[in-house]
């Protein structure tokens, strides 16, 4: 099962936003340059940040059940679908599929994120989500493309560039979640 108009992303990096404290896990296009930033809850965050650092629990983890709980139920989790954007909220789907079946729920982008980290699945974003929402880095490492939609992470000035409020990122701070 392949969805037109997505193409499938991975987690570049994951860091804080210096300006409001924030976690922001960006996404990058997998056979492309373009980056997706999201903006998610510290939960969500320190999820993805144990998985990315293989840290490894001896009684499951809420995502790790999630999975444990699909497979017992004799489904596979095929893929995760970040689908659009309303009202400054990004939305997601998790595709499972039960023999010749495929079913699609609703879920939030950052669970989403850390449930195929655990399972090994693909994540696709819609290329409208790349297009009007990502940004590119060119050969000299300067980013461009067009700003986020207003309000979908912290505070920017609306006449502030997307380039230069990511250039104010810290990279020191990625990867600073802890278990």
């Amino acid at each position: 099962m392949t969805e037109s108009g997505m193409r499938e992303v991975a987690v570049a990096s994951l860091g804080l936003d210096k300006t409001t404290g924030a976690p922001v896990v960006i996404l990058r296009e997998k056979d492309g340059e373009r980056f997706l930033p999201i903006w998610i809850g510290p939960g969500e965050a320190s999820a993805i940040a144990m998985e990315l650092a293989g840290v490894q629990f001896t009684r499951p983890l809420t995502h790790d059940l999630f999975n444990a709980v699909v497979r017992g139920l004799d489904s596979t989790f095929v893929r995760v679908l970040i689908t659009k954007v309303v009202d400054n909220t990004y939305y997601a789907s998790l595709v499972f599929r039960r023999e010749d079946e495929f079913i699609s729920i609703d879920a939030r982008p950052s669970d989403s994120i850390a449930l195929a980290l655990r399972a090994g699945v693909p994540i696709h974003a819609a290329e409208s989500l790349l297009e009007a929402s990502a940004f590119e880095i060119d050969e000299t490492g300067v980013a461009e493309g067009e700003a986020p939609p207003s309000g979908t992470g912290p505070s920017r000035a609306p006449e502030e560039p997307l380039s230069d409020y990511l250039k104010g990122l810290d990279p020191e701070d990625f990867g600073r979640f802890e278990p």
